[in-house]
């Protein structure tokens, strides 16, 4: 598999190299098909009842942290690529599209995408297959263009409403007006009921979006998720906004907000509110969000609720507005206007985490991130976030309830 992911990974650095050589369209004999390899490779039929286009990603990742984000308070760090994927995307007789993703660092479950969609019910489309369910601005943006290297720590209490897991499902999704919905059932491989069974996670979400183009936007997200398994061991923990404590061996710290309890739980919603506001280069979003866990009638134990929210400020300093596409309700990449000098982006970010349950705990922790993003031009972006947490009523093994870490990140797409 190493060999494998070696060999694709340098097919696709010089399929990326040449994109950037060559530019413009070359039209075949028949006048029936274009090629573009102007920030890409892609391939389609005049006529666009068929194409094919090869993409990809690669985030090369280091961070440094130390007091609260280790086991022992003393500074670790971590060197790892977050991402390093290979995208294939297209259409098929004008109404069929395919997307695959090939995680390449992976080598246990790699297959990262791999659905099909129908596009003959337009504006509604749908899908099948594997991908990751829709819910919350954070999620709905890609990993390539979220303003903080990693997304808010609010993701931690509910993971399970972005993630695939392995798993297949169907979704159905459109825009009407300045109207985003979807609506999508997922059985992830690892979700199972207390007898074995596959259980289903049910997700909606529904945005309104009155302004909806880069630099005017005005965005309302509604969401909930379900699952109906019937047994969950209640655990919830944090990487407080440093993925790296997960890449730093033993000594690395993902605290329990919430501790496992086998057994104890056999109900798990979740439901969140999404707001995102721009004016030119200035962009303001924030999520709320509530995941509730119901305990069993029999166990000695009540109700189990996580609640988390976050702020976030971002300015623009030469001027380029971010992205938007209401198809998706989401935000997309920065387009640097001068080649040479490219784009800089400055933000700050509060997040606030609870976990309660009466009479057990009351768990509190608050994380504040402070970036700078580079987007040096089209393909290429370096960050930098500086991340500091402080937790109530829990700690490390030592007793540190602070910590504080630097995170950096090089990325390459194409």
């Amino acid at each position: 598999m190493l060999m494998f992911a070696t060999r694709l990974t340098l097919a696709a650095a010089v399929l990326a190299g040449a994109s950037q050589v060559f530019a413009g369209t070359v039209t075949s004999d028949g006048a029936d098909l274009l090629v573009k390899t102007k920030g890409g490779l892609a391939v389609a039929t005049t006529d666009d009842q068929f194409s094919f286009q090869l993409g990809g990603r690669l985030q090369a990742d280091f961070d440094t942290f130390d007091g609260l984000y280790t086991h022992d308070g003393h500074r670790a760090d971590a060197s790892y690529f977050r991402r390093s994927r290979l995208e294939v995307s297209g259409r098929a007789d004008g109404v069929w599209a395919y997307d695959f993703a090939l995680e390449l660092n992976k080598s246990d479950t790699p297959i990262k995408e791999a659905s099909v969609s129908y596009l003959g019910l337009d504006p509604v489309t749908l899908k099948v297959g594997r991908f990751d369910p829709d819910f919350g601005l954070e999620g709905a943006t890609s990993s390539k263009w979220t303003t903080g290297i990693e997304g808010s720590a609010i993701s931690d209490l509910a993971p399970w409403v972005n993630d695939r897991d392995e798993g297949l499902g169907a979704q159905v999704a459109g825009t009407h007006g300045m109207f985003y919905g979807s609506a999508s059932v997922l059985r992830p491989a690892s979700n199972k009921d207390a007898d074995g069974q596959g259980a289903n996670n049910y997700n909606l979400r529904l945005v309104l979006a009155p302004m909806a183009r880069a630099g005017q936007v005005l965005h309302f997200g509604l969401n909930y998720a379900y699952n109906d398994a019937d047994s969950f061991d209640g655990r919830i923990r944090t990487r407080l906004g440093v993925r790296g404590v997960s890449e730093a061996g033993d000594n690395g710290n993902r605290p329990d907000l919430a501790p496992k309890t086998k057994g104890a739980f056999d109900a798990d919603a979740a439901a969140s509110l999404e707001f995102a506001y721009a004016a030119g280069p200035f962009s303001l979003q924030s999520e709320y969000l509530r995941r509730q866990l119901g305990a069993r009638p029999q166990a000695q134990h009540q109700d189990r609720d996580a609640t988390g929210y976050y702020g976030q400020l971002a300015y623009t300093l030469t001027g380029e507005a971010r992205g938007y596409k209401l198809d998706g309700g989401k935000f997309e990449r920065i387009k640097p206007q001068d080649k040479q000098l490219g784009a800089w982006e400055v933000f700050y970010r509060y997040d606030h985490l609870n976990a309660q349950e009466k009479g057990l705990l009351d768990n509190t922790a608050q994380v504040h991130t402070l970036g700078v993003n580079w987007y040096a031009n089209d393909a290429v972006r370096i960050s930098a976030n500086y991340v500091t947490a402080k937790a109530e009523h829990f700690s490390n093994t030592v007793g540190d309830q602070a910590g504080e870490a630097l995170a950096l990140r090089a990325q390459y797409v194409f």
